[in-house]
């Protein structure tokens, strides 16, 4: 499995890529490789909304599941990757890069400091 160093993870599968005070999030490679083919990604919330770390923000529709998709850390939704509307298929082929979920301004950025490193991820998907 990718598991990029310079990110943060949680233990529901997301990641969280930070630019300044911007995060991008999406799900990991493992994630997505236990989803199995990714048909629709549908996402409940749009720009300006506000949401809290631990929130339900979508869900991640595959070929034979459906799961919710956990917001790793709190802010205000800057963008949602409208790519992914038409080509779903994103979050399998690239999970890090375009197939990115939603991108935040962070509102508590020592919240980062609750999630995983690469090697913390790693040791939790091990078990």
């Amino acid at each position: 499995m990718n598991t990029p160093k310079e990110l943060k993870y949680s233990k529901d599968h997301e990641w969280v890529r930070v630019e300044g005070n911007t995060a991008f999030i999406g799900i990991t490679d493992f994630a997505q490789d236990q989803l199995g083919d990714i048909v629709y990604v549908d996402i409940s919330t749009e720009e300006g909304d506000e949401i809290a770390a631990g929130d339900i923000f979508g869900s991640i529709e595959a070929v034979k599941t459906v799961s919710d998709l956990f917001m790793p850390v709190s802010g205000t939704v800057t963008e949602v990757n409208e790519l992914l509307d038409a080509e779903p298929e994103k979050v399998n082929s690239d999970p890090y890069g375009d197939g990115w979920i939603i991108k935040i301004e962070l509102s508590d950025a020592t919240e980062l400091d609750q999630l995983l490193d690469a090697d913390g991820y790693n040791s939790e998907i091990a078990d």
